[in-house]
């Protein structure tokens, strides 16, 4: 049981001095209406040193008692120190693979140990969601065991956050309510809220129209909003940092990418640097870029037109979201704006944008290399191969590039490339199947045709 002198609760994210415990209904500044953030007791923290930090950590990690082992929970006192134990709803995340791509890399102009990938949709459900909704589900349980009215959890998704509440709230007992844009998810995402079951809402429109509706739902009392603009997210999402920084011996990347479309997980990186740096368990802070898709790049349009320099008082401006193969992250009003200029004001960001066509290859050349790249992770990989190209990223960089779901979510848009047919985007690096004939003959021909040797 953590100490109790180490707590959290929530605080203004704007300035205001509005506060509030972690087991009140509030997701808004009821004065300035800013998004709000958990602020930790960094002094209290302190006390304990970061070498002690790091071997608390480093025994827990996915080793330590239930729940200590998860990813998540193993830095419960960086994340919600206050709450019990026996309200934890764990599947076990985080612990995900951090891959080195050094035929990729090399490919770029780069160094055998510059690219890694880490794969966060290696978890429960197929995502880096999982990371903040095991604290999202686990304070509702904290709520509900306190007396506070829930009686449901709701959500706005473009997939991966639908899968992630459903999961958890089937765990917990916890009816969940999810609202997601008609057509525009893969068959996998659907299922899997269906499967938990979940209430499942499709809506004849857009993630933003969905978020509009569910706002306007979460504000009758009893149900609970489980976007991340809700800011306990953000506290689970943000020890994808800390878990990164572990797998490199404590040390960072010189660059972090990462794909951006509600841009919380953005935020949530960056605050995870920032608290380990304030701690002393890490000397220095990567630089972040977040990747847009070009079909949905309000950020990337706000710090282009800016002069690329992203800073906190930038204005967002909403767009219309076009289609895009990265589907997750088709956004045009992204929540968490504010939040994630703040983090690459912090870190000395960068934003950039990916088209269809640069996504597609960007994913089919990391697969070449070992990886099974989701076409949001395409993104982040485009946007480096982009930085590489420019000089901007050098040889002997480590950079670390954020995977946010697993690519078996997505194998129309695999099969697709292969097959020739997406739309907008010419394969440069198809690799379709050979239909031959049931004989050693037709077998060795084909052989001989791919490789030039007769086997």
């Amino acid at each position: 049981m953590s100490p109790p002198s180490f707590r959290a609760r929530f605080r203004c994210s704007d300035g205001c001095d509005f506060q509030a415990e972690l087991t009140e209904v509030v997701y808004r500044c009821p004065r300035c209406q800013g998004l709000l953030e958990v602020e930790h007791d960094l002094e209290a923290l302190a006390q304990r040193s970061a070498a002690e930090w790091k071997a608390l950590f480093d025994g827990r990690f996915r080793a330590g008692p239930w729940p200590l082992g998860s990813g998540v929970w193993g830095k419960k006192e960086w994340v919600y120190p206050q709450l019990a134990l026996e309200n934890v709803v764990s599947m076990y995340e985080g612990g995900s693979p951090l891959l080195r791509l050094d035929r990729y890399a090399q490919e770029l102009g780069l160094g055998p140990d510059d690219v890694w990938l880490k794969e966060c949709g290696v978890t429960h459900t197929g995502s880096f969601k999982d990371l903040g909704m095991t604290v999202l589900v686990s304070a509702v349980k904290e709520m509900r065991a306190r007396g506070v009215r829930v009686d449901a959890v709701a959500c706005a998704s473009t997939g991966d956050t639908s899968a992630a509440l459903a999961a958890y709230c089937a765990a917990a007992g916890i009816p969940s309510v999810v609202l997601l844009p008609r057509g525009k998810i893969s068959i996998a995402q659907l299922v899997q809220p269906i499967a938990n079951g979940a209430l499942v809402l499709e809506l004849d429109t857009d993630f933003d129209g969905c978020m509009k509706v569910v706002q306007e739902l979460a504000s009758a009392p009893g149900l609970y909003l489980a976007n991340s603009m809700n800011s306990l997210r953000i506290e689970g999402q943000k020890t994808l940092a800390v878990e990164l920084a572990q797998q490199l011996g404590w040390e960072v990347p010189d660059w972090v990418v990462i794909p951006g479309g509600n841009l919380g997980n953005a935020s949530a990186v960056g605050r995870g640097f920032l608290m380990m740096k304030q701690l002393g368990l890490v000397s220095r802070l990567p630089r972040l870029v977040v990747a847009q898709a070009r079909s949905a790049n309000p950020l990337f349009r706000a710090v282009a037109a800016a002069g690329g320099k992203p800073t906190r008082d930038l204005e967002v401006a909403p767009v219309a979201a076009q289609k895009t193969l990265a589907s997750a992250i088709q956004i045009g009003a992204p929540v968490s704006a504010r939040r994630a200029l703040r983090a690459l004001e912090a870190l000395d960001g960068l934003v950039e944008d990916a088209t269809e066509q640069e996504l597609s290859d960007a994913a089919a050349r990391a697969d070449r290399a070992g990886a099974y790249a989701d076409p949001h992770t395409g993104v982040a990989l485009a946007v480096l191969e982009k930085l590489a190209a420019r000089g901007t990223i050098r040889k002997g960089e480590r950079v670390a590039v954020i995977s946010t779901a697993h690519g078996l979510k997505f194998s129309d848009f695999k099969v697709g490339y292969h097959a020739g047919s997406l739309p907008c985007v010419a394969p440069r690096l198809v690799n379709p199947s050979v239909q031959v004939a049931a004989s050693l003959g037709a077998v060795q021909d084909a052989v001989a045709k791919r490789f030039g040797v007769r086997a």
